[in-house]
């Protein structure tokens, strides 16, 4: 019996034309209302030029309005040169830390786009945000969890108790951004969960443009690689974390029979070499295997009594495949078989709004970029991308999602914060 994935969502609170082109909408055209969260986008491709764009989509032309920032969260695309970006984001955003990543594509408020630079403001009034960069990921142990989690507890208790006005707590959560290259996603969100304990956790991993060379992620006024940086979110605001798949799992199902884990690397199924075996099973013998295949027919595994996919990035000249996640020997792999993104969002999206008391003011995603590829091969991109800015979304496209303690792909995950 096919079982269609549902949306996992995890409550922290007391009870166009310019979308076809992937830019936003030119200066004649009739803007929306300024939402209540500032966000803003820059299609400049000068890194400098890029940066002033943001700081003035942000803080409009009043530089005395940065202060009434507690942060300025970026996702930029891979082209820009980093050196000038964080030194001129760092040079005009002044005293308010910015972090951000590199991208897959990036989540604007007018939709999809790539090649640009999008930005979201957390007004002091209403949060206070602490942040923990890891370095050395390829070193990293679950001895290291307990020592992030007091950094960033003491960090917040301090910025509580300094604040002059004490908001109404309702609570924290905890994303992260990680160097999609890394291989790390596994154990870093699996020990940051466990010690985080009830503070749910989302996250995205890092990515290149689809070139899987180097990723990175920003912090301090740096862009730093084989690292991840932590933000502990504490708000005035309700809101709701979540994350959401599209797929119906099929009763084809094949055995891991060869595996690198640590590589991310399948080299048989079912005792066969696993990239003809996987084409075998989704019905495509014979055929070449791409990026385009690969999302439109994900695995998945079934951890806990639910399902996770687990993304294939690339079939190699051995014929062994290249996960988006590990993948250990004697693992029961399910195809499985994308349904409609675009209702399964909007369903998503009525859940959210249920939750938060109203349509929310921002929804801070972390949308695979396999999904996006998948969008552009049943050609529902352009409609998908308009539903993401009706909502609110802005975020980025992902080389893998966190949620909790599971690093999973083909997903979308994120936090929506309600109203003020």
């Amino acid at each position: 019996m096919p079982m269609l994935f549902g949306t996992r969502i995890v409550t922290s609170h007391p009870a166009s034309d310019a979308l076809l082109s992937d830019a936003p909408p030119s200066a004649s055209m009739p803007s929306a209302p300024s939402p209540p969260l500032p966000r803003a986008v820059s299609m400049a491709e000068d890194a400098r030029a890029a940066a002033r764009d943001l700081f003035e989509g942000l803080c409009g032309r009043n530089p005395a309005a940065v202060a009434e920032l507690e942060m300025v969260l970026v996702f930029c695309s891979a082209h820009y040169d980093r050196v000038e970006l964080a030194a001129a984001l760092a040079e005009l955003f002044g005293p308010v830390p910015v972090v951000g990543c590199t991208t897959a594509g990036e989540i604007t408020p007018f939709g999809y786009a790539a090649g640009s630079l999008v930005g979201i403001g957390f007004p002091r009034a209403d949060f206070t945000i602490a942040t923990q960069r890891i370095d050395d990921l390829d070193r990293f142990s679950i001895a290291e969890a307990p020592r992030v989690l007091r950094s960033l507890m003491e960090q917040r208790d301090i910025a509580l108790a300094a604040r002059a006005d004490a908001f109404p707590d309702h609570g924290s959560f905890a994303f992260l951004m990680i160097d999609g290259m890394s291989r790390a996603e596994e154990m870093v969100v699996s020990a940051l969960h466990s010690v985080l304990m009830d503070i749910p956790l989302f996250g995205g991993s890092a990515g290149d443009e689809l070139r899987f060379e180097r990723t990175f992620v920003l912090h301090e006024g740096r862009f730093h690689t084989n690292a991840a940086v932590l933000m502990l979110v504490t708000t005035a605001r309700r809101f709701v974390v979540f994350r959401t798949e599209h797929f119906v799992a099929s009763d084809a199902k094949m055995v891991v029979t060869g595996a690198d884990p640590q590589r991310r690397i399948v080299t048989e199924i079912n005792a066969e070499p696993a990239g003809r075996e996987y084409a075998r099973m989704v019905g495509l013998e014979g055929e070449p295997l791409t990026p385009l295949i690969f999302a439109a027919y994900p695995v998945v595994v079934r951890v806990g009594g639910e399902y996770h996919v687990r993304s294939i990035q690339k079939v190699n000249d051995d014929e062994s495949l290249t996960f988006y996640c590990a993948i250990d020997e004697g693992i029961v792999l399910t195809v499985a078989r994308g349904v409609d993104p675009v209702e399964n969002l909007e369903e998503m999206m009525r859940k959210l709004a249920a939750e938060v008391g109203g349509p929310p003011d921002l929804v801070l995603g972390c949308d695979c970029i396999l999904r996006r590829l998948e969008l552009e091969q049943r050609q529902l991109k352009h409609v998908m991308s308009a539903a993401l800015a009706r909502h609110n979304v802005v975020g980025f496209c992902a080389y893998g999602e966190q949620y909790n303690a599971m690093h999973v792909n083909q997903t979308f995950t994120g936090v929506a914060i309600g109203a003020r």
